[in-house]
């Protein structure tokens, strides 16, 4: 038997269904590395800690996991010296998307109205540059003092906060609409409200949704530092009450569970996102870094 004979034998083709099933293999492969090296960083971190807190630093100011963890642990099963931990989170989860979704929904509006008005956008420039350098954390103060220990002062300080955040994508976004595709809608005989429901808000919406991520982040911000300022219950009053009582690891506990927080919010959002943008084309390929 000659060689020509030979290779076609022993070299098969390759189908569609093995090289999909190779690529899934090696994408399942990738992931699982991924969240092994993530974990692997997260048990150096706390184990390191934990080390260092008990034979180099000084556990009562920088505190150690295994206190942290028996912080948690009690918060979630006894509550804390303010009520349930759950009544807690509440009160801030509802003072953050109460003032995100208003201040969200102001700085779309603004935000287009502004991006697609050369006029007022020329009026009201001096005025919003010179807002948005106010540093907005202070204001919290002022709002306590304005509105009181309740839900209105921490709702008025997310608002500013989430405001500028959406407020500059939503004006981008507006500005950037091709030129083009509105001339032509304006021939075929659109108007002004039919223009901005067809082609403005659909071309701003990525820009919009790109800046909710931030923006959700800023709200729990703000709804902490106003509980932190002043307040009768939340998760910053807890983290104002650990400071006084020098409770680090409750200061800790505490900023976990609002990193949670901020991650569920996160992927919440990301997953709005991905349905709401399904027309986009999908970015294939990998880059690494």
């Amino acid at each position: 038997m000659s060689l020509e004979t030979v290779i076609p034998v022993l070299v098969q083709p390759e189908t569609e269904e093995m090289i999909l099933s190779r690529q899934r293999k090696n994408v399942r492969r990738r992931r699982a590395n991924t969240w092994l090296l993530r974990l692997v960083i997260v048990v150096a971190w706390l184990g390191s800690w934990e080390l260092a807190a008990r034979f180099w630093i000084d556990p009562f100011f920088y505190s150690m996991p295994s206190r942290i963890w028996n912080r948690l642990a009690g918060w979630f099963t006894t509550g804390t010296d303010f009520g349930s931990i759950w009544y807690q989170l509440w009160v801030t989860v509802e003072e953050a998307v109460f003032g995100f979704v208003l201040g969200a929904l102001a700085g779309v509006v603004l935000g287009v109205l502004l991006g697609r008005s050369q006029y007022l956008a020329d009026v009201l420039a001096p005025f919003i540059k010179a807002a948005n350098a106010v540093p907005r954390i202070v204001l919290a103060s002022l709002f306590v003092i304005w509105f009181g220990l309740g839900l209105a002062s921490k709702v008025a300080t997310v608002i500013v906060l989430v405001f500028f955040a959406v407020f500059f994508n939503a004006f981008t976004g507006a500005r950037e609409v091709d030129r083009n595709l509105i001339d032509n809608a304006r021939i075929l005989g659109a108007g002004r409200l039919a223009v901005l429901r067809s082609i403005v808000l659909p071309s701003a919406t990525s820009w919009i949704l790109s800046s909710l991520h931030t923006a959700f982040g800023f709200a729990l911000i703000g709804a902490v530092v106003g509980e932190y300022a002043g307040s009768k219950a939340g998760i910053g009053f807890l983290i104002a009450n650990a400071q006084g009582t020098f409770d680090s690891a409750g200061i800790y506990a505490a900023m976990i569970i609002i990193t949670v927080v901020a991650l569920l919010a996160e992927w919440g959002i990301g997953h709005l996102e991905n349905r709401l943008l399904r027309w986009r084309p999908s970015i294939t390929g990998s880059s690494t870094v």
